[in-house]
């Protein structure tokens, strides 16, 4: 769990829960770690402008959003196909900057233009829109959060629960759209993922920098999936105890 503190010309990591500089020009972290499935679960207390990358959790869970100056997030997660980043901001800091901004970083021009300056990915966006659609049909963000903490609380239950697996993140830290765990024999990794397949389980091996197994529950996964996976998980269990 990292934050990042930026000054005038250099980049300071902090861990979590330390006092954050309040001379720093601002703060940048990012909500959710995809690769070690981490979230932090509140906001960060400070007087400095906040910027947050929200890609891997964005609309998965209420934020209060007025506490950001700016959020950005690639759609790619919980909204729509790769291609298009949605980005809420306070137009009170822009146009602040000394430097001179290519055009397409300019968030200012972006406005001026209605989100048209270039040419849009009109599929990533439409396919977005659709998924809004689906996502106030069901009640909203604050029905889709009740939904992945049901999900998350079913997993991490288990893999409490299982004798042959183990978190990897901290309980308090544990993502609601990534939850992280292994084997406690390496040995059995294989005959493990060959089980998952079987079932139409894809996509669960970890990434390479960190081993185990990564769930990624985003919105759209239903709660079935998961039901499936733990039963994979409990059958596991009794063939290797």
């Amino acid at each position: 769990m990292l934050l990042q503190v930026q000054k005038t010309a250099t980049t300071v990591i902090f861990q979590k829960n330390i006092n954050i500089p309040e001379d720093a020009s601002y703060l940048h972290y990012t909500t959710n770690n995809t690769i070690f499935g981490t979230q932090f679960k509140e906001i960060p207390k400070t007087n400095i402008p906040i910027i947050a990358d929200m890609s891997s959790d964005i609309l998965s869970q209420e934020v209060d959003v007025s506490k950001f100056d700016l959020i950005y997030a690639g759609v790619q997660k919980n909204i729509g196909p790769a291609g298009t980043t949605l980005v809420i901001i306070k137009k009170g800091i822009l146009g602040k900057t000394e430097r001179t901004l290519p055009s397409m970083m300019n968030y200012q021009l972006h406005i001026d233009k209605e989100s048209m300056f270039n040419t849009p990915p009109c599929f990533s966006i439409y396919v977005s829109m659709l998924t809004m659609e689906w996502l106030k049909e069901l009640g909203g963000v604050k029905a889709i959060e009740k939904l992945n903490i049901k999900k998350a609380a079913l997993l991490y239950a288990e893999v409490d629960r299982n004798s042959l697996f183990q978190g990897t993140s901290a309980i308090e830290d544990r993502s609601l759209m990534n939850p992280t765990f292994k084997l406690l024999d390496d040995n059995l990794n294989d005959a493990f993922l060959q089980e998952a397949i079987k079932v139409g389980i894809s996509g669960i091996k970890g990434h390479r920098s960190v081993g185990g197994y990564r769930a990624s529950m985003y919105n759209a996964l239903p709660l079935n999936s998961v039901e499936v996976l733990v039963k994979i998980m409990q059958e596991f269990e009794q063939s290797n105890s």
